[in-house]
């Protein structure tokens, strides 16, 4: 696969602006990034399966953890209950998850993606890492750490056990 050259690393991606002092602050650099990622999702997945990020981001978290709870979900996310609700409201009303009583607390639910949804994660996710093996200019080793730095600034996230160690 062909190297794309980079632009001139004292200018913006787009525009071509003076961004020196931006040049060291992590906040930009993923905003900037973000762009280029959120492109390559709507394209490939949000557009096809008519799914917005969260939406995938939901979705694809109950698959990899069945049985869940609603307040789990929440909690990994870092949003409100009412919210995560509306998000599983969504998704389970197109079929894509089922709520079950807890057998073990019959005051609470579990979550779990129906067959149609658990097909539509494995598309989405196919589609979206072939989209940005060719879109991101990165060599696998690249994209391997640039995953797990990503990864482990957001679990630098307060509250979580990990926070603050190497």
């Amino acid at each position: 696969m062909p190297q794309r050259r980079s632009a001139r690393a004292d200018h913006t991606p787009a525009g071509n602006l003076e961004e020196a002092r931006l040049q060291s602050v992590l906040g930009y650099q993923l905003a900037q990034a973000t762009i280029v990622t959120n492109g390559v999702f709507t394209a490939h997945a949000g557009k096809p399966f008519g799914l917005r990020p969260v939406e995938y981001t939901v979705l694809t978290l109950i698959a990899e953890n069945p049985g869940g709870s609603l307040a789990r979900l929440a909690r990994a996310l870092a949003v409100t209950a009412p919210n995560i609700t509306v998000m599983v409201d969504r998704l389970e009303a197109r079929g894509l998850v089922a709520r079950e009583q807890n057998a073990e607390d019959r005051r609470s639910q579990v979550l779990h993606t129906t067959a149609k949804g658990a097909d539509l994660v494995r598309k989405a996710t196919d589609r979206i890492l072939a989209a940005e093996r060719v879109a991101l200019p990165l060599t696998a080793g690249e994209h391997a750490m640039l995953l797990e730095l990503l990864h482990k600034v957001a679990c630098a996230r307060p509250g979580r056990p990990e926070a603050g160690k190497s």
